[in-house]
């Protein structure tokens, strides 16, 4: 039995001898598409090795580009988009063609990176030798996109001001927590609008603004019956008989003169207690606002120790800015009002408007809801339970809290505990929980604390609203 390495040489022989036919040519021809289908795979697998590459350096230069493309021109940012794109595609066999980019704000903001590059064939050139018109270089295409700030923020404070917060230098470290949240809310806003807040500020009542005194969704039968004088009025008869005998009869009366609306200071007391706080509807005086009462007005109060006039959703961080300055510490604490009107900024009404959500992205909203102390008085009570269960009723889990986290709003609660109070389970159960479920309330015991708490609250909040 021969070898294997004989058997070859012998059939090699023979094949160099053969005479019968062109086989060497039929060969040769055969040969040709072989390698070409060969050399065609190993040149389109090599092609879309250097893809992926592609792909992944501009998948990694848009999101690098993103970090500042708001602020670079257009000739900026297409010097950086190459420069990103040359760092991180290392394919020295592949020739750039083009590598350009674009920023968007449309529907969130966008940076788009298009590239081509050109890759040598290895095997498809040569056939080139064989007169052939064989593909030099293969045109390899990506594209890679970025996006965030598709989610916008709305952001209801509402804040404190009664009296207590005078105390341990409460008021200035709201003042100054507040004025840095909305430095850290105005620097999430890529455009106008990305970012509104409203500032709510409370004791026992809220301030409307004494401008709206002619607006008709304000009840003024109580306030009437407070504010004005009594005026005296006389009539009198002549008498009859002798001149020197005559007597008149003269009749006195008090009538009750009304002051004028203008004079009102623009606050405004808890609704009915029937109404129950579930404040959806764009008109707050429709009378088919849930459970269909009729009385929905918001009755006006001269309260003595009426809080600065409330802010609805805006982004002029200026005026913002001044009304925190304003604030002043004074009255007693009703934290239902101060929340309630805090989910009335969001969703609009009395002197308040909330902007039309654009479809084109999605919203989160939030009330941050501080304050220094338990329930003191409403516009009925001067205790803390029944002032309590305008927010929260015990037992069944109902009132304005569960309605508004219902609605899908998130809640912060902040208690400011520097006097040894027991800690606000009503604030604590008001207080949304994050994704992990841990409660978003939190316990200070230190005015400086406020700084902290609200900086960690506008860290979370500008870091979901970027991501998402």
């Amino acid at each position: 039995m021969l070898k294997p390495w004989t058997k070859f040489r012998t059939a090699l022989r023979a094949f160099r001898a053969a005479r019968a036919g062109n086989v060497a040519i039929t060969f040769a021809f055969a040969v040709i598409p072989v390698v070409g289908f060969i050399g065609a795979g190993y040149d389109y697998s090599h092609a879309n090795s250097v893809k992926t590459d592609l792909q992944a350096a501009l998948d990694s230069t848009a999101l690098m580009l993103a970090k500042d493309a708001a602020t670079l021109s257009n000739s900026d940012l297409q010097v950086k988009a190459r420069a990103y794109f040359t760092a991180l595609f290392n394919r020295p066999e592949a020739t750039i063609d083009s590598i350009s980019a674009t920023y968007t704000t449309s529907g969130g903001s966008n940076v788009t990176v298009t590239g081509q590059v050109e890759v040598p064939t290895t095997f498809l050139r040569t056939l080139d030798l064989m007169g052939m018109n064989a593909l030099q270089n293969i045109t390899i295409n990506g594209s890679a996109t970025t996006t965030w700030g598709t989610s916008r923020l709305r952001v209801a404070l509402v804040l404190d001001n009664t009296g207590s917060m005078a105390d341990d230098g409460k008021m200035d470290a709201l003042k100054t927590a507040t004025k840095n949240l909305l430095t850290q809310l105005k620097a999430a806003a890529t455009t106008d609008g990305d970012v509104y807040v409203s500032i709510i500020p409370f004791s026992k009542d809220v301030n409307v603004g004494s401008a709206n005194y002619g607006a008709n969704w304000i009840d003024w039968s109580d306030w009437e019956d407070s504010n004005g004088s009594w005026q005296q009025t006389s009539s009198c008869n002549a008498g009859f008989g002798h001149s020197r005998h005559s007597h008149s009869h003269c009749n006195n009366s008090w009538t009750w003169t009304v002051a004028n609306h203008s004079t009102w200071n623009g606050c405004i007391t808890d609704r009915d207690q029937d109404y129950d706080q579930n404040v959806t509807a764009a008109n707050p005086a429709d009378s088919s606002l849930p459970g269909g009462q009729a009385s929905t007005l918001f009755p006006a109060e001269q309260y003595s120790s009426c809080p600065v006039a409330m802010m609805g959703l805006n982004y002029n961080w200026t005026t913002m800015n001044s009304l925190v300055d304003s604030m002043q510490p004074a009255g007693n604490t009703n934290q239902p009002i101060g929340l309630v009107w805090g989910w009335q900024s969001l969703v609009g009404g009395g002197p308040l408007t909330a902007p039309a959500m654009d479809a084109n992205y999605s919203y989160q909203q939030v009330i941050i809801l501080l304050s220094d102390g338990l329930n003191t008085a409403d516009r009925w009570y001067s205790e803390q339970t029944p002032v309590d269960n305008r927010m929260v009723q015990t037992g069944n889990g109902s009132g304005t809290c569960a309605n508004i986290k219902a609605a899908g709003i998130n809640i912060y609660t902040i208690q400011v505990n520097t006097g040894g109070d027991p800690s606000s389970a009503l604030l604590d159960s008001c207080a949304s929980k994050d994704q992990i479920g841990k409660s978003q309330f939190f316990m200070l015991t230190k005015a400086g604390d406020i700084i902290t708490a609200f900086n960690t609250i506008g860290t979370n909040l500008t870091k979901l609203r970027v991501t998402r």
